[in-house]
């Protein structure tokens, strides 16, 4: 540094007559801020070494740990996300799989019971030859090697992507979003239907909740039949709010939820009069019956799902039963069921907003649909009602505070809407507080709408 005339940078002080020049920043400082300037640059210094000695420090680092470089972590950073993806999209795939799989099983199995009947029929006639033989030794071959390695589906990969390619038709079904009212209040005197069945013959029973009976109708012949309505003619012992009714079909008679008389009756469907009280001091609400006659029956207030022999008095718990909660082996008002081939039971868990999937001999349940509270969302359910399962393994369910029929699988996160997009209403493609479903052999809808007082039949179109 030298010394001039010139004002002190600091202070600008023109009474100072001499000033020091700093060559590093070309300023004038006076002798008393000369000392502060100097301690500036050696405060600056210890900072410049101080970061030397840092980045000495990150190359020393570098040099044992090369894998922490940031190009390595973008590296790392784009596997996550493409395993993430791969996964995904194998998820997707093995859905798939396991969905064509399954309609390739039970059309191979409906195919091979006819062939079991061909089978017993010609033993029975005793006059089978060579070509009958050979005729179904080429069926049976043809059926195994299909079984073991499906013709109808097949997987294609690249390098870069995995799909699933069929030749089925797709086993995502459609049905036309208005519907037809088939029953009304007005012309048939419905009022709150709640459950009903369809059977072989095409004939719809329906449970009259306010009116207290049964009502039959013959989809093919418009025919309508008015069973058990022993409390409009003063009968003893009639039927008090029947929520739900299932066909016995061993003895064709109706087995009926008299849920206002908590109690479960037979009604002879040939003789209404002969009727028996199944079993007694029950909160029932839903029922069904499997493929060996056992029959399932809801109680709302215990919060199980009992299963009977018939002639059977107390049954025996098949779900829940384990107090009022949202635990997996407990539920909250059970409402209507479905059992499915193998005694798995599919149950509207209503006050949960979920359908739960008990497996036969399960300790507990697994969510199949809803479980994220109540509220309208794809993944959300706001007390479920009518519930049934197709063939593909989807899983259908009326959501009643949601005005919509709702489609799940098994493992899915979301549903999908299948009727009732527009919300609540009175319009044929809309619902009002919908409870009962029933498919009939044609895979047409019928939903008991019963803010509306009406059956709506929703025709499938693919």
């Amino acid at each position: 540094m030298t010394h001039s005339k010139s004002v002190c940078f600091i202070c600008n002080d023109e009474t100072k007559k001499i000033t020091y020049l700093c060559k590093g920043c070309s300023s004038e400082y006076c002798y008393e801020h000369l000392g502060d300037h100097r301690h500036e640059l050696n405060q600056d210094f210890e900072i410049l070494t101080n970061n030397y000695n840092q980045f000495q420090q990150r190359i020393n680092e570098q040099k044992q740990n090369p894998q922490d470089s940031s190009l390595i972590e973008k590296i790392n950073q784009w596997e996550n996300e493409s395993i993430e993806k791969i996964q995904q999209i194998a998820k997707e795939c093995r859905k798939m799989v396991i969905k064509y799989t399954k309609i390739i099983t039970n059309d191979i199995g409906k195919k091979f019971h006819e062939l079991i009947q061909q089978l017993k029929q010609i033993r029975k006639e005793n006059q089978y030859n060579e070509i009958d033989l050979n005729h179904l030794k080429n069926k049976l071959t043809q059926m195994t090697e299909e079984f073991i390695d499906p013709s109808k589906i097949s997987i294609q990969e690249d390098s870069q992507k995995i799909s699933i390619i069929t030749s089925m038709k797709s086993i995502y079904q459609k049905w036309k979003q208005h519907g037809i009212t088939i029953l009304d209040g007005e012309l048939h005197e419905l009022s709150c239907p709640q459950g009903f069945f369809i059977d072989e013959k095409s004939s719809l029973f329906i449970t009259n909740y306010d009116r207290d009976y049964i009502l039959e109708w013959k989809l093919n012949e418009k025919i309508e039949n008015i069973i058990a309505r022993d409390r409009a003619e003063n009968v003893k012992d009639a039927l008090c709010y029947p929520t739900d009714v299932i066909l016995d079909k061993q003895n064709y008679s109706l087995i009926i939820a008299d849920y206002g008389n908590r109690r479960v009756i037979r009604y002879f469907y040939k003789d209404q009069l002969d009727k028996q009280i199944i079993i007694d001091d029950i909160d029932c609400y839903g029922l069904a019956m499997d493929k060996y006659g056992f029959l399932y029956i809801s109680d709302w207030k215990k919060n199980e799902v009992r299963r009977w022999r018939q002639g059977e008095q107390n049954g025996i718990i098949v779900a829940g039963g384990n107090g009022k909660d949202d635990r997996l082996n407990q539920l909250n008002c059970p409402t209507f069921i479905f059992v499915d081939d193998e005694q798995s039971i599919y149950i509207s868990d209503s006050d949960n907003h979920r359908v739960m999937k008990w497996k036969k001999h399960a300790k507990e349940g697994v969510i199949v649909a809803g479980g994220n509270g109540s509220g309208d969302g794809l993944h959300q359910l706001s007390s479920p009602q009518g519930v049934a399962v197709d063939s593909c393994g989807h899983i259908y369910v009326v959501d009643y505070d949601n005005n919509r029929l709702m489609q799940w699988y098994e493992g899915d996160n979301e549903g999908t809407i299948v009727i009732g997009e527009d919300g609540g209403g009175n319009e044929s493609h809309q619902l009002d507080e919908p409870r009962g479903l029933a498919f009939d052999l044609d895979g047409n809808i019928y939903i008991g709408d019963t803010g509306n007082d009406r059956i709506q039949k929703f025709e499938r179109i693919c």
